[in-house]
Parts: C-alpha cells; structure tokens; sequence
C-alpha cells in the first residue's frame, strides 16, 4: 500500500511555468518521490505598472517511502 502526502510551498519566477518549475525544483532538494503539483492561487508581481515575476502557491504530492522493519 501507498502513503501519499502534500506540502504546500511559495515559489516565483520570470514566468508563471518558471514559477511552478522553481516550486518543484526546490521541495525536491530534501522532499523525494514527488508525483504532481497543483497550483491553487497565482500572483503577478507589478512594480512600475509592470509586471515584474509571477508568484504560485503549489501544493506538492510525493508518495512516502515504505519502512519495512
């Protein structure tokens, strides 16, 4: 049997992919066996009427490891 869980991380980049790329990119520095990413809210970051970087609040799903004794 799997066990699943989610966090939910912030993450920007020049690009709204860029964003979610980065969001992954950096839960996977100590977080293994991500499955999916669902993004639930999304930012434009506007600075001098432009819009500057985008931000994503992702949810990251990894399957946890099986810790047979």
């Amino acid at each position: 049997m799997s066990l699943a869980k989610v966090i939910e991380v912030i993450a920007e980049g020049s690009t709204m992919e860029g964003a979610v790329t980065n969001a992954v990119k950096e839960a996977s520095k100590t977080v293994h066996n991500i499955r999916s990413v669902y993004c639930e809210n999304m930012q434009g970051i506007v600075e001098n009427n432009k819009v500057v970087k985008f931000r994503v609040n992702a949810k990251i799903t990894f399957v946890l490891e099986d810790q047979k004794a």
